[in-house]
């Protein structure tokens, strides 16, 4: 365990270190000037020429992202050219909001995935009728699903709310997690009025994420209930209920679990795109503001947070898929 945590650490570091680089490039080889989008496009010369010398812009290139670099290790993201504050301190407004909108993408996107992988397992030809609607609304992009969702669940059901992340925004709490909020100060109104707002853009970030995960479930369940040690426990007078909880979930969640590591990357990017359409005020709508307006230093610091995020969910799967299938070693 100690080997694997040093090996997940070390991979951080490559990951954020290769993160800031590649930004930092970026921004120097774009068209948009930075020192005209913190001004404005009426700003003087003179004060363009002070405020690069104030931001250090006159430098050379490998002078300046050194001074960025050594920012980073005191816990400096810069400051935001559009709206003035530590980018940091606004990122820490930001990274709850996107965490809990996240865990609940990996919540939904399990569930379904077991609910699928059981009817895929099925025959006959409601099965096939499921396996057909879940496979096409998973092919969609996600921008797609959330503005069908709305107009659903939304416009036409009046189900769920459609934008923002609460109703009353006079019962927040200490962590900034509406819900985990709500259930801390004993206002469950509050946490109910939270997960009611979470629940669409939740599962438009998680359908293509568990189909892809049932996919593979079922694969395994399949191949675990034809297996030889499904046959030996049948001979052994189990149940097949048993076999299915007892023997081939386990084995066939394994694969399943390497497949949620790689695909959280692509829960990340969805997320950039679903908070846009329902005005999450999270890290993806920071990020579509700050790049809108040439602010590379909300650009780079959201590039790192969710760099950071998905070093740390893989690792997180990686412990999960270890302690469900012992075959698999940290290291």
């Amino acid at each position: 365990m100690v080997r694997f945590i040093i090996r997940r650490l070390v991979s951080l570091v490559v990951v954020l270190f290769s993160l800031s680089v590649l930004v930092f490039v970026l921004q120097r080889v774009g068209n948009a000037d930075p020192v005209r989008a913190y001004l404005g496009p009426n700003a003087s010369q003179a004060a363009i020429a002070a405020t690069r010398i104030k931001f250090g812009l006159d430098k050379p290139l490998i002078v300046q992202y050194f001074d960025y670099l050594g920012g980073l290790f005191h816990g400096d993201l810069g400051m935001s050219y559009s709206t003035r504050r530590p980018v940091a301190v606004e990122l820490a407004d930001k990274v709850p909001a996107t965490l809990e909108l996240a865990a609940w993408v990996l919540f939904f996107a399990i569930i379904l995935a077991v609910i699928l992988a059981g009817i895929y397992t099925l025959k006959g030809p409601v099965s096939g009728v499921i396996r057909f609607v879940f496979f096409s609304f998973a092919s969609a992009p996600s921008f797609l699903l959330a503005t069908l969702m709305l107009l659903l669940f939304f416009k036409q059901l009046h189900w769920f709310p459609a934008v923002g992340r609460i109703t009353d925004t006079s019962g927040g709490g200490p962590t900034g997690f509406y819900v985990l909020d709500g259930l801390l100060t004993g206002n469950l109104a509050y946490s109910l009025d939270a997960i009611q707002h979470l629940v669409l853009p939740a599962l438009a970030a998680s359908l293509g994420i568990g189909v892809a995960l049932a996919r593979v479930l079922a694969d395994g369940l399949s191949s675990g209930m034809a297996s030889n040690y499904a046959r030996t426990a049948r001979s052994l007078a189990e149940t097949e209920r048993s076999i299915l909880f007892r023997h081939s979930l386990r084995n066939a969640s394994s694969p399943a679990l390497s497949m949620l590591g790689v695909l959280s990357g692509a829960m990340l990017s969805s997320l950039v795109v679903v908070e846009q359409i329902f005005s999450w005020n999270g890290l993806g709508q920071y990020l579509s503001t700050a790049i809108a307006s040439a602010d590379f230093p909300a650009v780079a610091g959201v590039s790192l947070v969710l760099g950071a995020v998905y070093v740390i969910l893989t690792a997180i799967v990686d412990v999960v898929l270890a302690l469900v299938d012992p075959r698999v070693k940290l290291t």
